[in-house]
């Protein structure tokens, strides 16, 4: 049996990436040569490559640069349901200020104070799943009609979980206000 021949790449067509200088290219024929002596200073540089890729990520998701935001962050999709959630209030995102308020009054010594703080607990929650609601149907329908090519897998849970964070907290940073049209 005969192998096929690799496929060749014809010496006139472009390689697609322009040719580096050659101060560049030296440099990095240096640093490959300059490989960590031993396995401690290896590690050093290993925690040093993730230190800077972290100091990266963390100032895209505090400027909302695409290029270096974690996977689940990334994407048109993404991108717009940040700004569908950021765009509007919510009940969920005063849910934390909320359940302390109401926890303080469930300290209280009256029982009067602690039935009315329990129905508070109800009316939260209840609220919070009506919003949920339909805050998730209308994003679907607004999906459906900006992304009809594009898969739009767990969009609707990203916002709902994006909706539960306070404003200030959200990661990535907010880059609209609200009532802003997306």
């Amino acid at each position: 049996m005969t192998e096929p021949e690799p496929t060749r790449r014809d010496p006139e067509a472009p390689k697609g990436r322009p040719t580096p200088k050659r101060s560049e290219s030296e440099s990095q024929r240096r640093e490959i040569a300059r490989m960590p002596a031993n396995r401690r200073e290896a590690a050093k540089r290993d925690r040093e490559a993730k230190r800077r890729a972290m100091n990266r990520q963390r100032e895209a998701l505090a400027s909302g640069d695409e290029r270096y935001l974690p996977a689940r962050d990334k994407g048109r999709v993404r991108r717009f349901v940040r700004d569908f959630v950021d765009s509007r209030w919510s009940v969920a995102e005063f849910f934390l200020p909320i359940a302390i308020c109401i926890l303080a009054m469930s300290l209280v010594p009256s029982m009067q104070v602690r039935n009315i703080s329990l129905l508070l607990w109800l009316f939260v929650i209840v609220m919070i799943m009506l919003d949920s609601i339909s805050t998730s149907v209308r994003l679907r329908k607004a999906l459906r009609a900006r992304f009809e090519d594009e898969p739009t897998k767990g969009a609707t849970r990203y916002a709902l979980m994006r909706t539960l964070q306070m404003r200030r907290m959200r990661l990535p940073k907010p880059q609209v206000d609200r009532g802003d049209e997306i």
